[in-house]
């Protein structure tokens, strides 16, 4: 089952509210020029045109406070360029002003885009994550605010990082939105409150499931030889932990981040299971990617409280796809569905079985959507100088699902500082790539890439 019928995603939110969003996308504002005397337009370039970013761009055209345009469009690859364009123009052709001269492609794309900003403009990031820091890292020398996409980090170089420019970004003022939506939804965030006020008691147990079918790029067959392994890679990148960190990092990331919010901590360490079950596609063509089949990871917080993640790629298993939450004076369900599924919900005792209902969340229906929240909040914050960068709290989110990950990967018991200050970079060089760089991995004579052996490569993940 794809994504879209075992939880809420972005691109449902997009589907049900593009009539809405197209009614309101500001038509009757006139379209200033890129670098017009009006201060209250917020010009923005979208660096990384797939799915995700072209989803965070029609999020960030349809805030309810004040114009917003998209000026400038970066990515790798031309045919996503130019597939991202025509959908945003068809929703959003008020909004958009990027003539040809203003769409770039390949690496050195991003910073064209964003050249093309003022200083406070915003610039979207949802290239892979393996670029992340580089592109940050010329946002914050050009003066631009950000919304990147999560997971921001892979490894402990790359992290530590982050963290330096974020702090950087703080010092200039810059705001930064990190795409944990989870962090802004209105559900959750009424039941974090009733979880800190004590209505469950003490947290002593939480379980996060995303066990659903294969979905995205995770599970990859042979290279064809075309285009460039590196640029083959890039767009399969859930199959490269260099990439991605993996299908662990991409897809259970925010079921981890917002039990962790509800506990109001990060785990100090973790170990892990999980394997691959499956070498072969149906039609028997052997699969080459670097991801298990199944994880299965007990995360443990300072004071003993445990977080049990299972995660599944996996067609034809039972679907399980929600969060918990376990306290001394009862239970709650965090996530009733997806990544962050209203209604959440508390209970008297252990089973959430409506007899035992204490609460139920009530979201006004203009702050259910919490892709569009996060951007509601993030411009808010840029258009009232409030204090709001989320980047350190989505590295040490990324840290965390990066900590599970290679628990499982290596078979040991890894501990969150361990995780930071690794000195495993696993795509060193990052800013440099060009078309005809070589890849991060590259395949043996049998076209196979390196894969995780827990018990046998324990000081690396492979």
């Amino acid at each position: 089952m794809s994504e879209s019928k075992t939880g809420t995603s972005r691109r449902e939110f997009l589907k049900n509210t593009s009539r809405i969003a197209a009614a309101s996308a500001l038509a009757g504002v006139a379209a200033p020029r890129l670098h017009a005397a009006e201060d209250n337009t917020l010009e923005v370039a979208l660096v990384g045109c797939g799915g995700r970013g072209t989803g965070a761009a029609a999020d960030a055209l349809s805030v309810n406070q004040g114009p917003v345009k998209l000026v400038a469009m970066a990515d790798i690859f031309e045919d996503r360029l130019s597939g991202s364009f025509k959908n945003l123009n068809d929703r959003f052709a008020a909004q958009l002003d990027v003539p040809e001269e203003r769409r770039f492609v390949g690496f050195d794309a991003y910073k064209k885009a964003m050249d093309c900003l003022k200083p406070g403009g915003i610039a979207i990031f949802a290239s892979p994550l393996t670029f992340r820091w580089v592109h940050f890292a010329h946002a914050v020398e050009k003066g631009l605010h950000v919304f990147m996409e999560k997971p921001l980090t892979a490894d402990g170089p790359t992290s530590r990082r982050m963290i330096k420019l974020a702090e950087q970004a703080d010092a200039k003022n810059l705001k930064a939105g990190v795409g944990l939506m989870s962090r802004h939804s209105r559900a959750l965030g009424q039941l974090h409150d009733r979880i800190q006020d004590g209505e469950i008691g003490d947290i002593v147990t939480m379980r996060a499931y995303r066990m659903t079918g294969p979905i995205g790029s995770a599970f990859s067959t042979k290279w064809p030889g075309q285009p460039s392994e590196l640029l083959w890679q890039l767009r399969r990148f859930h199959s490269f932990i260099w990439a991605s960190g993996g299908c662990f990092n991409d897809f259970y990331i925010h079921v981890i981040d917002h039990c962790c919010w509800m506990k109001n901590a990060w785990p100090v360490k973790a170990q892990a299971l999980g394997g691959r079950h499956y070498r072969h596609d149906p039609a028997g063509n052997l699969y080459i990617d670097q991801n298990f089949d199944s994880y299965s990871v007990e995360y443990t917080f300072a004071d003993g409280t445990k977080l049990i993640l299972d995660g599944r790629c996996v067609s034809g298993c039972a679907q399980f796809y929600s969060s918990y939450a376990h306290g001394t004076k009862g239970s709650a369900v965090v996530s009733k569905h997806g990544d962050c599924g209203a209604p959440s919900s508390t209970y008297n005792g252990q089973s959430p079985e409506k007899a035992n209902m204490i609460w139920e969340s009530q979201v006004p229906a203009d702050q259910r959507n919490p892709y569009q929240n996060e951007w509601n909040d993030l411009v808010d914050a840029i258009r009232n100088d409030k204090p709001f960068n989320e980047v350190k709290r989505g590295v040490e989110a990324s840290l965390v699902s990066s900590l599970g990950r290679k628990a499982a990967h290596t078979g040991q018991e890894i501990t969150f500082d361990e995780m930071l200050n690794s000195e495993d970079e696993y795509a060193p060089g990052a800013d440099t790539f060009a078309m005809d760089s070589p890849a991060p991995v590259r395949a043996d004579a049998d076209g196979k890439y390196p894969i995780p052996m827990p018990g046998i490569v324990t000081k690396t993940e492979y």
